[in-house]
């Protein structure tokens, strides 16, 4: 081997070596989550209905967890915050598990939408969205009824779980509707992107979803669990649960992540997805796989 010859194939190995270590731009994370949405587009209403009630399910867990924390925590300041890191589970199990979660659906189906901007489309994802809030809310619903109804849980965690839960249904209308947005912004930033942070998704999920949490946000799914759970035990009546809970935070959190992820962050590879095509052909079949891709949902 000439020198000439070592010295290429040093500087391959340092090119290598810096484009595995450069961080995908935002035109890769954007197609890999479009494709993503368009296998979700195309799933069947059984499919999605299974998941989506599966997810909810999963969520009695960001009730239980904080819960039980709580329950054997000191009432100190210091201690709700490690309580609240409770909340992180039920996120956790859900989006690696690949289950059907509303708030995630805010950013995964709507890209193909922009991209495309067909009736067609605009359909599809109006029939994702329906049967998977309609699923997970239903799963909350049932859950937070086992919890309420049973002796599966000691009193004192039962007691915990209504003061942890009295924080979805305190506030008026507008207040609860500007935490669903900042709730909704933070999933949808989460969702954006997992597909960058390889085998760092785990911490990522924990971090945004225990942020919600400790500010005391309102997400549609996780706070169902606990508004139903005082439906449940008799604290709230539908009125309360659809008037400050339900309505306000369901626009919100579809406003923070459909407007203020989905659509500026579109916004920003809008001309280089205009100049790829419709099909977005020009991009390398294999890149989303090199950076992580998630796998498709069962």
């Amino acid at each position: 081997m000439t020198a000439e010859d070592g010295a290429a194939g040093t500087r391959e190995r340092q090119e290598n070596e810096v484009a595995d270590a450069h961080r995908p731009d935002a035109m890769i994370l954007h197609e890999i989550i479009r494709r993503e949405g368009d296998e979700e587009l195309r799933r069947t209403a059984l499919a999605l209905a299974l998941s989506g009630f599966a997810a909810g399910l999963t969520m009695g867990f960001s009730l239980i967890v904080p819960g039980v924390l709580k329950a054997h925590l000191p009432a100190s300041p210091w201690s709700e915050l490690v309580s609240s890191f409770g909340y992180s589970v039920g996120f956790l199990i859900v989006v690696l598990g690949r289950q059907q979660l509303f708030t995630e659906n805010t950013v995964t189906p709507i890209l193909p939408l922009l991209h495309d901007r067909s009736w067609a489309c605009l359909r599809n994802v109006a029939r994702l969205w329906t049967i998977v809030l309609a699923a997970n809310i239903l799963a909350t619903g049932l859950i937070a009824l086992v919890l309420a109804h049973t002796d599966a849980f000691v009193p004192e965690v039962r007691a915990a779980f209504s003061e942890i839960s009295r924080h979805a249904v305190e506030g008026p209308f507008a207040t609860t509707l500007i935490k669903a947005v900042f709730a909704g912004w933070l999933i949808a930033l989460m969702v954006w992107i997992l597909p960058a942070t390889g085998s760092a998704a785990p911490f990522i999920i924990v971090l945004m979803t225990w942020l919600v949490s400790m500010c005391r946000l309102s997400h549609i799914v996780a706070g169902s669990v606990d508004a139903f759970y005082l439906l449940a035990v008799g604290e709230i009546g539908w009125a309360d649960y659809a008037g400050h809970f339900f309505v306000p935070t369901l626009l919100g959190n579809v406003f923070g992540g459909v407007a203020l992820v989905s659509v500026l962050n579109y916004g920003q590879v809008a001309p280089e997805v205009t100049e790829a095509g419709p099909d977005a052909s020009n991009l390398d079949d294999g890149l989303a796989d090199d950076l992580g891709s998630r796998p498709p949902r069962t």
